[in-house]
């Protein structure tokens, strides 16, 4: 497994780079994915805008006027925190050896490096506002596309998204969170997809409306590209090891996969970036630093989800052309995400609520409402549709 690049080129290249350490392979696949469902929502708007479905808006605009003091601040403050965080990385080996989240999610840092990079993002943000700046500011009007939103719904969804996948995982191992805090707010790992999802899209349709694209549109540009996200993001949990991997598995592998290599059946997941080398939580004390590796293996849950995720990917993205009716396509995107994670949860490692009797996951309940939630979605988006096209031929 590669918890960083640093190990990654260290197994293929035999290379080693210290400074490589700091990247994160799962934080890594987090920012691609985040890339491809850009990339993929961005050639959906264009693609709507084309066949009339979105119209580009006119808005105006001042040239020439001076930059507000909030962009001052703003760019001041990250350049401070570049400064204060990410100088030392490149001068102090300790740090990175050491462990570079935690040295992220603490206080330590560089003044120094704060300061001078604090004043050299203002005096770039002050160039910036000398050379655009006039000395009569001009009002003109400028066509703006849907598509051209696409990097503020990508802030919106990464910000929003983050702050789920962290409120859900609490929810979810809510004892832990109870007992610990202050660790796990400020712990860089924990992340619950269905927590990213929900909140992630909430504020990307929030930021949607803000600039005139409807609900169901958006929910439609949404659907392929959150599915490809999904599946990038599970490569990301595969290739670091990041604990979200399956049950012990000691089962041989079946006859019809005998063409796929071993680890594609069961894995034990060596150098995870988890630091796990029990699979059982506690039932085979060990020391990941003597076992850098689990002890017994698991299913591949996470490579299994992202060749799952991709075709679906694929699936969708075939349909996006034949489906008319808004709404329809995420009604179909909740429901295949819905079986797939419902299915795969029966061989999972997760905590389980006790309700009447039976014991889901958290994912499990979600999955269930994403299920049902995608069919009304598809009953009322059609029903809505036919009403509109009845009352058009009126």
């Amino acid at each position: 497994m590669y918890p960083t690049l640093y190990h990654a080129i260290q197994d293929i290249f035999g290379l080693e780079i210290s400074i490589l350490k700091i990247a994160n392979t799962f934080g890594l696949f987090v920012a691609l994915s985040f890339l491809a469902a850009n990339y993929i929502m961005t050639l959906e708007l264009k693609r709507k805008e084309k066949e009339g479905i979105l119209t580009p808006i006119a808005n105006k605009i001042i040239v020439g006027k001076s930059l507000p003091a909030s962009d001052f601040i703003i760019n001041t403050l990250i350049g401070f925190i570049f400064g204060f965080k990410f100088i030392p990385l490149f001068f102090n080996n300790e740090i990175i050896n050491s462990g570079v989240q935690q040295y992220i999610f603490s206080l330590k840092g560089s003044w120094v490096g704060g300061i001078i990079l604090a004043g050299l993002f203002f005096y770039l943000k002050k160039r910036e506002n000398d050379k655009q700046k006039l000395h009569e500011p001009i009002e003109k009007e400028i066509i703006i596309h849907p598509w051209q939103h696409m990097g503020y719904f990508t802030l919106v969804a990464a910000i929003a998204g983050i702050l789920g996948a962290k409120v859900f995982h609490w929810l979810e191992y809510w004892e832990d969170f109870v007992k610990y805090p202050v660790e796990n707010i400020f712990s860089a790992s924990g992340l619950t997809f269905f927590g990213g999802l929900i909140c992630g899209g909430a504020g990307v349709l929030w930021a949607a409306q803000k600039k005139g694209i409807g609900v169901k549109n958006m929910l439609d540009v949404g659907a392929p590209a959150m599915m490809l996200a999904y599946g990038v993001g599970r490569i990301g949990c595969h290739l670091s090891g990041d604990g979200d991997w399956g049950i012990v598995n000691n089962h041989p592998k079946p006859n019809i996969l005998g063409f796929l290599p071993d680890w594609f059946w069961a894995y034990n997941y060596p150098n995870n970036v988890a630091g796990i080398c029990d699979p059982t939580n506690g039932n085979s004390p060990c020391n990941f630093s003597s076992t850098p590796y689990l002890l017994q293996n698991v299913y591949p849950t996470p490579l299994w989800e992202a060749i799952a995720a991709i075709m679906l990917f694929f699936v969708l993205w075939f349909l996006r052309k034949k489906v008319k009716t808004a709404g329809v396509m995420f009604g179909l995107y909740m429901i295949f995400a819905a079986i797939e994670r419902f299915f795969i949860e029966k061989i999972r490692v997760n905590s389980t609520y006790s309700f009447m009797g039976i014991h889901p996951t958290q994912a499990e309940v979600i999955s269930v409402i994403l299920f049902f939630s995608g069919i009304l979605l598809i009953v009322f988006s059609l029903k809505s549709f036919y009403k509109k096209t009845q009352e058009n031929s009126d």
